[in-house]
């Protein structure tokens, strides 16, 4: 397979939340702001990445009958230190993440990867599979989230400091009034509404490459 092939895939024609439709649950919940967004992507991120690599090395080691539980074994132990991490250097992020972080262990992506990918493939494979698979999953809740807490809010970048101790509370930027705001889009139902219509336009814009 060709790198841009690999990369395309993963980033936009197999996007795991826009094409597969994996992990909507925290994709819904956690996007009604974008840094809120960003946070879940970069955690899912990094877990991915670490957990298809560990699972690549040892995958001649681990018993083909058992592979579940042992990946399953390896991903909460994964979840676990990345929460011990948040909870230690980024605390307002952690408690604006809550329960989702545990539950990325039960995150269909993540245990699809290591059985599709990982338990078939080198390192390195699975390594960018882990990341460029993070990465779009990331691309693709900070759109919905930044198009969210635009119109939910007004505002973008709101607690940015949540990730970027460099910033202030106050470093965000304000887009709308808050009288001109749709109260629906930061609602579940608004998200499935505003997931919807990004997963129509990427068909559109698809459709338009092919003619």
């Amino acid at each position: 397979m060709k790198y841009s092939n690999f990369l395309k895939i993963r980033l936009w024609s197999n996007n795991s939340s826009f094409v597969q439709l994996l992990g909507l649950c925290p994709v819904l919940a956690m996007t009604t702001s974008a840094i809120n967004a960003l946070g879940l992507g970069i955690c899912t991120t990094f877990i991915l990445t670490i957990t298809n690599s560990i699972i690549s090395v040892f995958k001649n080691i681990i018993p083909k009958n058992v592979r579940i539980p042992i990946f399953m074994l390896i991903v909460s132990s994964t979840v676990t230190c990345v929460e011990m991490i948040l909870h230690a250097y980024r605390f307002n992020l952690y408690k604006a993440l809550g329960v989702f972080i545990p539950l990325i262990v039960t995150n269909c992506i993540v245990i699809g990867r290591a059985e599709s990918i990982a338990y078939k493939n080198s390192i390195l494979v699975s390594f960018f599979d882990g990341l460029l698979t993070g990465l779009g999953a990331t691309l693709a809740m900070f759109s919905i989230g930044s198009i969210r807490e635009i119109l939910g809010h007004g505002t973008l970048f709101f607690e940015s400091n949540k990730i970027f101790h460099f910033l202030s509370i106050n470093d965000f930027f304000t887009v709308f009034d808050k009288n001109k705001i749709l109260i629906l889009v930061v609602s579940p139902p608004g998200g499935f509404l505003i997931l919807g219509f990004l997963i129509a336009f990427k068909n559109y814009l698809d459709k338009i490459k092919k003619k």
